[in-house]
């Protein structure tokens, strides 16, 4: 059995200093199933020393040995891919098809390209005067969401580890378990101690006692835009780096002359419903022609079926829970938004307000949505839709791009003016017709958005630090 009650400090599990704990609640019954400490500013002052004490060793360690480490890391963690399903389904309220595929073995394909491109990444270039270095920068302070237990972990330690640098994790309190597995996965692998390290407890207790240690070189952030913004002001009090991967409200602009738009139909339904639409790249407002509008709206009612709501063990759920009864609450209180402004409801209802058993909401489609209603600006993280007409291509990139974040997007249309149309779009990733995500590629957005990269050489280069050494001068 696993110790969920102690933070991974140094290299062993140890109580934390905290007398408070946190409850975490199955969101598919709403009953308690596990703690985990609500840790204190001490629990974190202790990781940060155990990082900074390891960090020389570690960094000075030739990339071939952390990749072999990392290698067996890797092997440790596959064991647990039983264990990693299981408390996805528990502590997420993922379906286990969804768990299995998207929350575990996708994140073992990360880890494997992480360490196919750091065996190869150069770090040192020769100019013609100089020689310049990649080095890792020392602490890294990794804050990690709750919608992806386990993915946003690995985005984070695994290329900060690899570049040599040493790690202080902070998993969210609700859904921190599989990051424990990860810790076992680095003891078992023998890593040496502090170079990661995990400390659980409130991102305004912990995250705050990290992002102000001066024994912290870096601060690499997931979540909404609003704790984004107000952790980098208080990180550049200590001129921290920072990376900051936020919230985003991506466009799926559909463009004339497709014979079949059943395809695009099922990426947009993959996109927003599931993981319960709990996605920072969820494609939640659809862009049509509007002469489409009554072809698009029955094509999507005759597909909806295809994702049943239910319990995340039966094998036939596509959608689960929500993760939390607030964002229960959240998202049933925007879709009696979108009504109020006057959207059009084609599908899903108002869910009650007080959830029977378990946090389910049934999926949601809006049409006739107007760019300037709250439903289309604001990120709603939910199984919700919503489909924006518009009258030609340029209106529909204007409307894409009326929006303060950047972060995902897609085209689907003629392959020329999709591309073109993509082109035009401000988002750090756009996808054309059934592009499939690359994981080698660089992963991150535009304007409000973030800040920073993950994913492939950029996410590897994200942490290390650039040293220029003038060595060819005439003695």
């Amino acid at each position: 059995m696993h110790d969920f009650h102690a933070q991974f400090i140094d290299g062993v599990w140890t109580p934390s200093s905290a007398s408070e704990r946190i409850a975490l609640v199955n969101p598919a019954t709403g009953e308690a199933f596990e703690w985990v400490p609500d840790g204190t500013p001490d629990d974190a002052a202790r990781a940060v020393a155990a990082a900074r004490a390891a960090f020389p060793l570690w960094a000075a360690r030739p990339m071939q040995d952390r990749v072999a480490l990392m290698r067996a890391m890797l092997e440790r963690l596959r064991a647990k891919a039983d264990d990693i399903v299981r408390l996805e389904v528990l502590e997420l309220g993922s379906p286990e098809g969804f768990a299995r595929s998207t929350h575990c073995d996708y994140q073992f394909a990360r880890i494997e390209s992480y360490i196919g491109i750091a065996e190869k990444l150069p770090l040192e270039l020769s100019y013609p005067q100089s020689l310049v270095l990649r080095e890792p920068l020392g602490v890294v302070a990794c804050i990690t969401p709750w919608n992806y237990p386990l993915g946003q972990v690995v985005q984070k330690v695994i290329p900060a580890v690899l570049m040599g640098n040493a790690v202080v994790l902070k998993p969210s309190q609700h859904t921190p378990l599989t990051a424990h597995l990860l810790m076992e996965a680095f003891a078992e692998a023998g890593f040496p101690k502090g170079v990661v390290n995990l400390v659980c407890g409130r991102g305004s207790v912990l995250g705050e006692a990290l992002v102000r240690s001066p024994d912290v070189s870096m601060v690499s952030f997931t979540g909404s835009t609003r704790v984004g913004a107000a952790l980098a002001a208080e990180a550049m009090r200590g001129l921290k780096r920072v990376s900051l991967e936020l919230g985003g409200k991506s466009p799926f602009v559909w463009l004339e002359g497709m014979p079949d738009y059943e395809p695009a139909a099922r990426q947009l339904l993959n996109s927003v419903l599931l993981n319960s639409g709990q996605t920072c790249t969820a494609l939640s407002r659809l862009l049509v022609p509007r002469a489409m509008l009554p072809e698009v709206e029955a094509l999507l009612l005759r597909l909806l079926p295809e994702y049943p709501v239910g319990d995340p063990r039966d094998p036939a759920v596509k959608v689960g829970p929500l993760a939390s009864r607030a964002q229960y609450d959240k998202v049933r209180g925007y879709i009696k938004l979108g009504l109020e402004e006057g959207a059009r409801l084609v599908a899903g209802r108002i869910p009650e307000a007080e959830p029977p058993r378990g946090f389910f909401v049934e999926p949601v489609v809006f049409s006739d949505v107007a760019n300037d209603m709250r439903i289309a600006r604001e990120e709603i993280f939910g199984p919700v839709l919503s489909i924006i007409p518009y009258d030609d291509e340029e209106e529909a990139v204007r409307i894409a791009n009326d929006t303060p974040y950047g972060l995902n997007a897609a085209v689907f249309g003629p392959k020329a003016r999709a591309l073109e149309t993509a082109r035009r779009i401000e988002a750090g990733n756009v996808y054309v017709n059934d592009s499939p995500r690359d994981i080698a590629a660089p992963f991150g957005g535009y304007k409000a958005s973030g800040i920073g990269r993950e994913g492939g050489d950029a996410g590897l280069l994200e942490f290390t630090q650039l040293k220029a050494i003038f060595e060819h001068g005439s003695l």
